[in-house]
């Protein structure tokens, strides 16, 4: 018996390997996917394009995922086979003073599935129990499998505080901007524009909660700007929207080695707020779940591509080359 593995080697291959089948080890969980999502960082990985102080190859991709718990270990309790759950990718070691001070994102040991761990894109995924969290029947694998972006998002949101009556600029219009715009929403905001780069998904941006849609100029006067593209251009075009003390949010990754030139005289003058957030605190994830378990937050309107394992060459051709409106692009595993 094997099991399938979407595999990785940084230099541009891809292939579905056959591994031996997991087993858990005594404190860990195995967990059968349901839905893996693909996303720009698995097209960086695939090119080696990601820092490699963060990655491990070969590498089984998949990062987003959920799934049904197959097998746990001797010490596992509270967990088991069937239950429907998702994991945090971020395992934090516990006890370094980030850890300690609840930021388990910047865990001084880096170790994350789908990048130094196997993921998600196969049959199984063993996981550290203490990264499981148990979804409710009523809550669809699907939507589960966006927990991992929405809890990005839920970190930097955090940080900011959104207070009802905002006025919110998003600039980017990909998954990480869809998810922010459908959670900011969460926070009454007056006004949601997103600064997007195709025409093609103001639809899809205005069914996860945006009021207003725009490739142009955003204008300015916000009060919270939220970068959410991965690429320098966007840091600036959100700072330069704020209104005098307003706050930016940058949350996407550029890729490595960029450089962000800023006007230093505009940050001090118009007492501007800068934050960068990275990755995902446990608790973020644990109120992601919770909304989920609440019926608060269903972001499955956001996929609009779904591709069998065996088809993930297309998978990756739309995730590089969109062919319209796109989402989140998901391999189906088991569904559910």
């Amino acid at each position: 018996m094997t099991r399938r593995a979407l595999v990785a080697d940084g230099l541009g291959s891809l292939a579905i390997e056959d591994r031996p089948p997991l087993e858990p080890q005594p404190d860990e969980v195995v967990v059968r996917p349901a839905w893996c999502g693909v996303c720009g960082t698995d097209l960086e990985l695939l090119r080696g394009q990601v820092d490699a102080g963060f990655v491990r190859y070969p590498l089984t991709l998949g990062h987003e995922w959920s799934g049904v718990v197959e097998a746990v270990g001797a010490r596992v309790t509270g967990i088991a086979p069937g239950m429907r759950v998702v994991a945090e990718g971020i395992i934090p070691c516990g006890h370094c003073p980030s850890c300690r001070a609840g930021a388990t994102n910047v865990c001084e040991t880096y170790d994350e599935i789908g990048f130094t761990r196997e993921g998600g894109a196969g049959d199984q995924v063993a996981v550290p129990a203490r990264v499981v969290h148990r979804l409710e029947d009523e809550v669809p694998l699907l939507d589960a499998a966006l927990v991992e972006p929405a809890a990005v998002v839920m970190t930097g949101l955090e940080k900011v505080r959104p207070q009802a009556g905002m006025r919110v600029l998003i600039v980017g219009d990909g998954t990480i901007a869809l998810l922010a715009a459908q959670l900011v929403r969460l926070s009454s905001p007056s006004e949601i524009l997103v600064a997007g780069r195709r025409p093609e998904q103001e639809s899809l941006a205005r069914t996860l909660g945006a009021t207003g849609f725009t490739t142009g100029d955003p204008g300015g006067g916000f009060d919270l700007a939220i970068e959410a593209a991965g690429v320098p251009e966007a840091a600036i075009t959100a700072i330069g929207a704020l209104r005098r003390g307003g706050a930016a949010l940058l949350l996407g990754l550029p890729p490595a080695g960029s450089t962000l030139v800023l006007p230093a005289d505009k940050l001090v003058n118009d007492d501007l707020s800068l934050i960068a957030s990275f990755g995902y605190t446990s608790a973020a994830w644990a109120r992601v779940v919770s909304l989920l378990n609440a019926s608060r937050f269903r972001p499955g309107a956001l996929v609009t591509h779904t591709f069998a394992l065996e088809d993930f060459e297309r998978a990756f051709a739309e995730l590089a080359e969109p062919t319209g409106a796109r989402g989140k692009v998901m391999l189906e595993l088991t569904g559910g």
